[in-house]
C-alpha cells in the first residue's frame, strides 16, 4: 500500500486525482497505475485499469488469478467489473468511497454471487492516509 501511495502522489502533482494502485502476485510487482483520464483524454485511465492492464501485458493473460490488487482508494464500478473479468484474487483498499464505491461502501461487485467471479477483499488499509492525500488534494483545488 505504500507504493500505491507513492504512485498516488505522481497522480497529484499531475493535476490528477490521487489515486494509485499496484498489482502483485508471489511477491512480484505485474503492474503499476496512477490516475490519469485528464492527462490522456480517456475516462477509463483510473489507476486499476492502468495498473490491471500493465500486469495483463507483463504475464501476456487477461487472467490475473493469483494477484492482490493494492489501491488508495475503493474502485469504482468500472473498476470492479474489471477486476472481476481479470479474476484478481484479493483486492486491499485505503480509504473507502462513500459516494462510488464498488467494494461494499456504496455497491459490492466484487463479492456479489450475480458475478462469475469474486475478490477477497480488505479495505480500510492505510486508510487515513490514503484519505488524506485524497482531502488535501481537493481542498487544494476549492
Amino acid at each position: 500500500m505504500r507504493q500505491a501511495l507513492v504512485l498516488a502522489q505522481r497522480a497529484a502533482d499531475a493535476g490528477e486525482v490521487p489515486v494509485g494502485a499496484i498489482v502483485v502476485k508471489e511477491g512480484e510487482v505485474l503492474g503499476e497505475g496512477w490516475n490519469r483520464p485528464i492527462s490522456q483524454s480517456d475516462p477509463s485511465a483510473h489507476a486499476e485499469i492502468i495498473a490491471l492492464r500493465a500486469a495483463a501485458k507483463k504475464i501476456n493473460n487477461y487472467r490475473l488469478v493469483g494477484s492482490t490488487l493494492y489501491v488508495t482508494l475503493e474502485p469504482c464500478a468500472m473498476c470492479a467489473g474489471a477486476i472481476v473479468h481479470a479474476r484478481v484474487t484479493r483486492v486491499v483498499f485505503g480509504a473507502h468511497d462513500p459516494l462510488a464505491g464498488a467494494a461494499g461502501s456504496v455497491f459490492n461487485l466484487l463479492q456479489s454471487d450475480s458475478m462469475n467471479h469474486q475478490s477477497l477483499v480488505e479495505g480500510g488499509v492505510l486508510g487515513g492516509e490514503c484519505g488524506q492525500i485524497l482531502k488535501a488534494f481537493f481542498r487544494e483545488r476549492r
